[in-house]
């Protein structure tokens, strides 16, 4: 007599395979995910890094005084004279 747990089953089959199936696009689309977010990482340490980078190699350029300007005479001062 043949055991019948050898048999092959094509229901069991076909759910393998769309299972299968299923679980190999979402580590595909997890996997995108990672590597998109690992590219933003990497973009904005190395964009703060240039940034101190030129701020380093660039000379601090101190801002010039702003001129100054005359003072009002009050108007009391002026009418007292």
């Amino acid at each position: 007599m043949k055991n019948p747990w050898t048999k092959k089953n094509p229901f069991l089959s076909l759910w393998l395979s769309a299972a299968n199936a299923a679980l190999g696009s979402a580590r595909g689309h997890a996997a995108a995910a990672v590597r998109r977010e690992a590219g933003k990482a990497i973009a904005a340490s190395s964009a703060a890094a240039a940034k101190e980078l030129r701020e380093l190699a660039a000379p601090s350029r101190a801002k010039p005084p702003a001129a100054k300007r005359p003072k009002r005479k009050s108007r009391a001062k002026a009418k007292a004279k």
